[in-house]
């Protein structure tokens, strides 16, 4: 009976496994290469041409496969070597950037060659940004020209959104960086960059990616200060990028003061020592007084763990002001500096939803302190406040501000003031 059993079919033939290892490459590197340039050189120096054979050939070439090889010929003519040197071992060809005349206008063209080849064949996106990083790298292999014309398409490229900013980590390397090539070479690259965006574009571009805290590694240690860095790019005709890494390593200052004011406040130093700190800050870094006293001000509130419940926050808010209002006096001498430190406290009353009936006490607080002047807050009254709360806190402070205009100069004392500000 079991003889008879019909024995269960088997599969036959090659597993998929197989079928993958044995299967055999349409092109070799160099047979790809020589495709390639042939098809370039027939097209001569005609950058239209060069784009429909590349978006033709495509649908031939595993351009996939071959992507560093086939960006290698675009930008040197040829495979490249490590170190950037052109390989001797395989043909080239003239049409290529490297060979290209060095002005914008031929740059921009190219950059279209490559935007129209990597819109049509997405996936060589990743490998594009690869190649740029790696020609970054290679900058010391080439001619001095060679590097211009690079730094001028990079720059482009930048600009159009073909490639992220991610890639000027090539340019830290520290080799480029010690012998100076990275920074001749960014002066290019920014003009280039800067000639087709403004500045806000560029820094837009620089922070998403976070580079624009790190311009400063294009110089060696021993050079990377703000000042150097300013000098040279301002007298390569580039004061807007300086400007700009003036204002990151200003505001980089600013975080740092801000976060030792707080750690100084937290643990109880005196007010003397917090002083004299914050005054070496300014002269250190050049920070104006009205951004200090925004600093100041959000140190000094943020260092409580205020009452949840309003009635009692305002006399907790008041207690703690009054132990730090001569903290924030020495930095409101200019009337510009009182009135950004009003309107530091009217936005924080606002955005603090507890101390939207505090604002008017902590405004008398600070007057009685010396830390206000009656200008600065009839200013603020009149025209200067923000729209957050306006309506609410101008009510508030509606009878103290009509105090402050009909009091008479000089027959204002301090009794009457008391007596006032209690019933305010």
């Amino acid at each position: 009976m079991s003889n008879q059993k019909q024995q269960k079919p088997t599969l036959t033939g090659q597993r998929f496994k197989t079928r993958k290892r044995d299967e055999k490459e349409r092109f070799d590197p160099c047979q790809f290469q020589d495709s390639i340039i042939q098809g370039l050189n027939q097209t001569g120096t005609d950058l239209e041409a060069v784009a429909k054979f590349l978006d033709a050939s495509g649908a031939k070439l595993d351009y996939r496969r071959y992507a560093e090889t086939l960006f290698d010929i675009l930008v040197a003519g040829g495979m490249l070597a490590p170190g950037g040197t052109l390989s001797d071992e395989v043909t080239s060809t003239e049409v290529c950037l490297f060979k290209a005349q060095e002005d914008m206008e031929t740059m921009q063209a190219y950059a279209q060659v490559f935007n129209k080849l990597i819109r049509r064949y997405k996936y060589l996106e990743k490998g594009f940004e690869e190649e740029i990083k790696k020609l970054l790298l290679f900058l010391k292999g080439f001619t001095e020209s060679d590097r211009t014309k690079l730094a001028m398409l990079t720059g482009i490229l930048l600009a159009n959104g073909n490639i992220s900013a991610s890639i000027l980590n090539s340019l830290f390397n520290e080799n480029l960086v010690k012998e100076g090539v990275s920074t001749c070479f960014a002066v290019k690259l920014f003009k280039s960059w800067l000639s087709e965006k403004d500045i806000g574009s560029v820094a837009a571009s620089l922070r998403k990616v976070g580079m624009d805290n790190r311009l400063m590694e294009l110089f060696p240690a021993n050079k990377r200060s703000c000042e150097h860095f300013a000098k040279y790019f301002t007298d390569a005709g580039l004061k807007e990028l300086s400007d700009f890494v003036k204002n990151q390593q200003t505001i980089g200052a600013r975080k740092e003061l801000q976060k030792e004011l707080q750690q100084q406040i937290s643990q109880g130093e005196p007010l003397k020592d917090i002083i004299a700190y914050i005054r070496e800050e300014i002269k250190k870094n050049n920070i104006s007084e009205q951004t200090i006293i925004g600093l100041i001000w959000f140190s000094v509130m943020s260092c409580v763990e205020w009452n949840k419940k309003e009635e009692l926050v305002t006399e907790q808010a008041i207690k703690h002001l009054k132990q730090y209002s001569p903290l924030l006096k020495p930095f409101t001498s200019q009337g510009i500096s009182e009135l950004t430190l009003l309107l530091k406290i009217q936005e924080y009353c606002y955005d603090n939803i507890h101390f939207m009936k505090a604002f008017q006490k902590i405004v008398v607080l600070l007057y009685k302190a010396d830390v206000l002047n009656e200008e600065s807050i009839l200013k603020w009254y009149n025209e200067a406040h923000v729209p957050k709360g306006k309506s609410i806190f101008l009510v508030q402070m509606k009878s103290f501000v009509e105090w402050l205009k009909n009091a008479e100069e000089g027959k204002r004392c301090e009794t009457c003031f008391c007596a006032r500000s209690v019933r305010l």
